[in-house]
């Protein structure tokens, strides 16, 4: 139940627009009143550029949460689900944990070895990557820890998402606001010195390079669909999903606050 718009009208209408201290704000509109069933305004923005590898720094300040929301800050190929995809983070409703999970097309699984990669930071849930027919679970992990998404990420000043990208292995580090490593303040990260990811995937089970290709970075809100919509009873909500985007006042903690986003490359040196 979501109207994604362009540029030009998102600024227009306050949904899209960077404050004086440098802040991007990508809100849902929370000022119309709506019939039941009618979708609502939102915004979707894409990388212009699109990236093969590399380590991805997303520092947040806050993000959507409340019932019917479907907030995600993702990755993702021209030709899902073939390129594959990348969910750094996601979540519906009033979930309390990112999930971090991956895309992909057939002959790609995660191993329940994998657990160990993460020493007990996360918890893994399903292990096959393929999409098919109706299936679009992919293969994930879901945070232990309650400052990484929704309410309790908020109430921390946010924090930072990194997710790195090789041919041989997929990580994703998350650091509350306290927690944030001055390497990463420093713009000079090293995720060697970080310790066990919160997620972990190597090419074990499934070719990375195959699987995963021409990747734009991307930021959006949904309102109901196939995952907030169909737990919205079971996931603490009341009502209905299509009544609850009505009211535009659901929609005053619906908002990414982005402090930055930074892209480093690895290149090769030759002495």
């Amino acid at each position: 139940l979501v109207n994604y718009l362009d540029s030009k009208e998102a600024q227009s209408k306050g949904l899209a627009y960077v404050e004086d201290d440098g802040t991007a704000i990508l809100a849902v509109d929370n000022y119309t009143t709506l019939s039941s069933g009618q979708n609502r305004n939102s915004v979707r923005i894409s990388s212009p550029k699109s990236y093969n590898s590399g380590l991805f720094i997303a520092d947040f300040w806050a993000m959507p949460h409340g019932c019917s929301l479907w907030p995600a800050y993702w990755s993702v190929g021209p030709n899902w689900p073939n390129q594959g995809e990348i969910d750094v983070v996601e979540g519906v409703n009033l979930n309390k944990n990112n999930q971090m999970t991956l895309h992909t097309s057939t002959s790609c699984s995660m191993e329940s070895s994998f657990s160990s990669l993460v020493a007990g930071n996360s918890s893994i849930g399903n292990l096959n990557c393929a999409s098919s027919g109706s299936d679009n679970t992919g293969c994930y992990f879901l945070d232990n820890d309650p400052r990484s998404y929704g309410a309790g990420f908020n109430a921390e000043m946010g924090g930072v998402f990194a997710h790195e990208w090789t041919n041989n292995a997929i990580k994703i580090w998350f650091f509350s606001r306290d927690d944030i490593p001055c390497d990463i303040t420093d713009q000079a990260p090293d995720p060697s010195s970080w310790g066990e990811p919160v997620f972990a995937f190597n090419n074990d089970a499934c070719d990375i390079s195959s699987h995963f290709s021409d990747h734009v970075l991307t930021i959006d809100t949904t309102l109901c669909g196939d995952w907030a919509g169909d737990v919205f009873g079971s996931s603490g909500c009341s009502g209905s999903c299509a009544d609850t985007v009505a009211d535009p006042s659901n929609f005053d903690n619906a908002r990414w606050e982005i402090n930055y986003i930074a892209v480093y490359q690895y290149i090769m040196i030759n002495y």
